[in-house]
């Protein structure tokens, strides 16, 4: 008599949550106890992120991540808003360089020092003003630099060159309620929006079109989330008519059902969905929650299968998960959340068990790297392409940014825009004209020039003839030294 296998062979089927000892996390921090459903969480390899109590405006707190224990109260914040923030995320391609979304309408983007805040910051970089009522998602483009995305509560979805402070495209039809949530695809060429409406849609940005609708994905009255997966499939997180919380994935090709449906339980706080698509694994965390479910995604029925459940104690407040380039590779670490407490922040690290001390191929494929694929000029033009990938074998090392001192220079010098924002039409192809001053900047690739960056051909052509001049000066010197050392001289 032969017995069938019944548990399903997974290399992800032992992880295991463990937080980390208490010298190690964030001490004495008040988080926003604003009511809005955003993680109020970012992080990243450099800094951690975590919007704050504010009297008087809006602040957010901005921590090295080597800065542990207890974080004193004069400690400097970002304080530039009058109202309170409701959303932050981290530039993919700048680890210095974060957005803000506030209750006052405007979106921010700020530079933080290489070494974090010694002082308030209170000057933005840029200043984005579009929006009529307060900002609550704001997300940068995955693969396109300086492309940033915000939605707010007057239903209207914002596209951004951060580099020119220009609107870029303005999508003000397609969602007639409150929008919960933003999520780009793989290559940024189309994103997925849920909707108070009970639908989820999906969209491409530059032509401003609705690709594809379901109406009702979730029943429940509650607030729901959409994400895309890196294979294009959509995974959804809301609640059923009878108000129990459910997870769902839906293939954009039809979206009449879905490809699978599961239940949780019955409390009553929002999920909020992270996906990894090196290894398909979606990490969901509910709000006043004290626990993380994992599920792996594959191509086989059921397609989700859940792993385990890391529980802890204390409720999350809000959540925020590190990107793969900053985990520690050597400990087998697929996953780091960033857990918020009532008056804390505590990393959570999720380890794949392995006897080995190797580096290991199947938990750590090339994931998307630091550099940007395309310029904004590009993506606007219709162009895609897919995240710039690196190898985590050798542990990644945060690389110095040399376009953060250009892009900075770049947005000050270009923070009048000719073109007002909010005249651009929903979807038009206007913003291609304003970007055609941008053409000497981008036939330069990769060096991070922009529109009105003229002066810096002057100042690049000094400094190769600094350098030729200097090369030259070398080799004579060289030539001088040998025939000392031949007895020539």
């Amino acid at each position: 008599m032969s017995f069938r296998k019944v548990v399903r062979q997974s290399k992800f089927r032992h992880v295991f949550g463990q937080p980390v000892k208490n010298d190690q996390c964030y001490e004495d921090i008040r988080v926003s106890r604003v009511t809005w459903d955003s993680t109020f969480c970012a992080v990243n390899p450099k800094f951690l992120a975590v919007i704050v109590e504010a009297s008087g405006g809006g602040a957010f707190l901005v921590l090295p991540l080597s800065k542990t224990g207890r974080i004193d109260k004069a400690y400097p914040t970002v304080c530039g808003h009058t109202g309170p923030v409701l959303d932050i995320d981290w530039c993919p391609h700048n680890d210095e360089v974060i957005a803000s979304g506030s209750e006052d309408c405007t979106v921010m983007v700020w530079q933080i020092p290489e070494n974090g805040l010694v002082s308030p910051l209170t000057e933005p970089v840029v200043v984005l003003e579009g929006h009529t009522k307060r900002v609550g998602i704001v997300t940068w483009h995955p693969t396109a630099r300086n492309v940033l995305l915000s939605a707010g509560c007057d239903n209207v979805v914002l596209i951004w060159n951060v580099g020119t402070a220009e609107e870029l495209y303005r999508l003000d039809s397609l969602h007639p309620d409150l929008i919960y949530n933003v999520s780009w695809n793989h290559n940024g060429s189309l994103f997925c929006s849920a909707c108070k409406d009970k639908s989820v849609r999906i969209i491409d940005p530059r032509r401003g079109t609705l690709v594809a609708e379901r109406e009702k994905a979730q029943e429940g009255a509650r607030p729901m989330r959409a994400i895309f997966l890196a294979d294009g499939k959509v995974f959804t997180t809301g609640f059923s008519r009878m108000s129990e919380r459910q997870l769902a994935l839906w293939d954009p090709a039809n979206l009449e059902e879905p490809m699978a449906l599961q239940e949780l339980d019955s409390s009553n706080g929002a999920l909020l969905p992270f996906y990894d698509p090196d290894t398909s694994v979606v990490y969901v965390c509910g709000k006043g929650d004290s626990s993380i479910r994992y599920f792996e995604i594959t191509d086989e029925s059921p397609y989700i299968h859940f792993l385990n459940t890391f529980t802890s104690k204390e409720p999350q407040r809000g959540m925020g998960s590190m990107p793969k380039r900053g985990l520690e590779v050597s400990k087998c670490e697929i996953a780091r959340f960033y857990k918020l407490h009532e008056r804390k922040c505590e990393p959570i690290v999720m380890t794949v068990p392995r006897k080995s001390d190797l580096f290991q191929d199947d938990l750590y494929p090339d994931t998307a790297g630091p550099e940007a694929a395309l310029e904004a000029e590009e993506w606007v033009s219709g162009r895609d392409a897919d995240p710039i990938l690196i190898s985590l074998r050798e542990a990644y090392v945060p690389s110095k940014h040399r376009d953060l001192k250009v892009s900075r220079r770049n947005v000050l010098s270009d923070s009048r825009p000719a073109v007002a924002p909010g005249s651009t039409r929903p979807g038009a192809s206007t913003p291609a004209a304003s970007t055609n001053t941008a053409a000497p900047g981008s036939s330069l690739a990769g060096a991070g020039v922009r529109a009105g960056s003229g002066w810096c051909w002057e100042e690049l052509r000094a400094l190769r003839a600094l350098v030729k001049e200097q090369g030259e000066r070398i080799g004579r010197l060289e030539e001088q030294l040998g025939r000392m050392e031949n007895g020539d001289a």
